[in-house]
C-alpha cells in the first residue's frame, strides 16, 4: 500500500503569506478555523512505512519534518527516513528545502536534467556533499526506480514534461519568457512496483493540453495544481500584477481552468495542491470552496494523508 502525505499544501510564501495582511490571512492569523494554516507544498509517499521520498523540497521542510512523525529519526543518535527527494521544477519553494536536508544524511537527488542544471550551477547547493548525497537524472518519460537504504524500496517514478516555464530568478528582466514543454516544469507519476498502481503529482501546470488529458485519464489519484482560483486573481485584488498563466500555473475556474479540463476522465480522487494565499478555497465555507467540492475536487490541507 502507498501511503502519501501532504506536508504543505499552499502555494510559495504559504498561507497566511509573511507579509500579507489580506483578508484571508488576517482570519488565519487570528485563528479562525474556517481558514487553516497550510505550510509551503510538498507531499511525502512511502510503499513500505520505512523509506519515505520527498516530492518537492519546500523552504518549510524542516518544520514540515517535524510536523509529521513518519519522517522523524528512528534509530542511533542520528537517523532519517527519508531515502530521496524528487523535484518537479527549480523554482524557490520547490528546491530551497534541500537545504535543511545538509546534515551528512545519505538520500539521492531525483531531477530531470533542466533542473539538475540548476542545482549544479548554484554553489550554495554543494553542502549536500556528494559522498553521502547522489544526484540521479530522471529521463522523460521513463520510469526509474527509487531505492531505499537496504535497495529497492517499492516505488519508481516516471516523470513528464507539462507546459510551464522556467523559474522566475531565471527569467530576463521585462521579458516575459513564455511557456514551454520542454522540462522546465514536469508532472510526476509515482508507482508502486508491485501492483503498479499509481498516482499523478503535479504541483505547477500551465496548461492541460490532449496528451496530458490522455495520461491522466482512468487514474486513481491526482494531486494538481491549484494556485489561483481565477487567472486575473492576483490583479484583481491588488496584490500582484501577472496572472496565473503568465506565473505558469492554470486557474481552478473558468471554461479553460482545471476543473473544466479535468472533467469527466474518469479520475478517482482529485486534489488541488499548491493553493495561494489569494484563492478563496482556503476558506472552508467560501462559494468557491463549495464549487470545487461540488465538481469533485478537494482542496489539500497540511498533514492530510491518501492511502492508494
Amino acid at each position: 500500500m502507498v501511503l502519501a502525505v501532504v506536508l504543505g499544501s499552499a502555494a510559495g510564501g504559504g498561507f497566511p503569506q509573511w507579509n500579507s495582511n489580506a483578508p484571508a490571512c488576517r482570519r488565519a492569523r487570528s485563528g479562525d478555523r474556517r481558514v487553516g494554516a497550510r505550510s509551503q507544498a510538498s507531499l511525502a509517499v512511502s510503499a513500505n512505512n520505512k523509506d519515505w521520498f520527498v516530492l518537492n523540497a519546500s523552504p518549510d521542510l524542516r518544520l514540515q519534518i517535524e510536523a509529521n512523525r513518519c519522517l522523524h529519526p528512528r534509530v542511533g543518535l542520528r537517523s532519517s527516513p527519508i531515502a530521496g527527494v524528487v523535484l518537479t521544477g527549480g523554482d524557490v519553494d520547490a528546491i530551497a528545502g534541500l537545504l535543511h536536508l545538509r546534515e551528512r544524511h545519505r538520500f539521492d537527488v531525483y531531477a530531470p536534467s533542466r533542473v539538475l542544471a540548476i542545482i549544479a550551477a548554484n554553489p550554495i547547493f554543494d553542502v549536500l556533499a556528494p559522498d553521502c548525497v547522489q544526484r540521479i537524472e530522471l529521463s522523460l518519460d521513463q520510469q526509474t526506480e527509487l531505492t531505499g537504504a537496504a535497495g529497492a524500496a517499492g516505488l519508481a517514478v516516471t516523470a513528464f514534461a507539462v507546459p510551464g516555464k522556467v523559474p522566475l530568478y531565471l527569467e530576463e528582466a521585462g521579458q516575459d519568457p513564455g511557456l514551454s514543454d520542454a522540462g522546465d516544469t514536469v508532472g510526476l507519476e509515482i508507482i508502486e512496483t508491485a501492483t503498479g498502481k499509481s498516482f499523478f503529482f503535479l504541483p505547477g501546470c500551465a496548461a492541460v493540453t490532449e496528451r496530458l488529458r490522455q495520461r491522466l485519464a482512468g487514474s486513481a489519484l491526482v494531486f494538481f495544481d491549484g494556485t489561483l482560483w481565477r487567472d486575473d486573481e492576483m490583479i484583481r485584488l491588488g496584490v500582484g500584477s501577472k496572472t496565473g498563466r503568465r506565473m505558469g500555473h492554470m486557474s481552478m475556474s473558468g471554461e479553460d481552468g482545471t476543473i473544466a479540463a479535468l472533467k469527466d476522465l474518469g479520475i478517482g480522487r482529485r486534489i488541488f495542491i499548491h493553493i495561494n494565499n489569494s484563492n478563496p478555497t482556503l476558506i472552508d465555507d467560501s462559494p468557491e470552496r463549495s464549487i470545487a467540492n461540488a465538481a469533485g475536487w478537494e482542496i489539500a490541507y497540511d498533514s492530510m494523508e491518501v492511502r492508494l
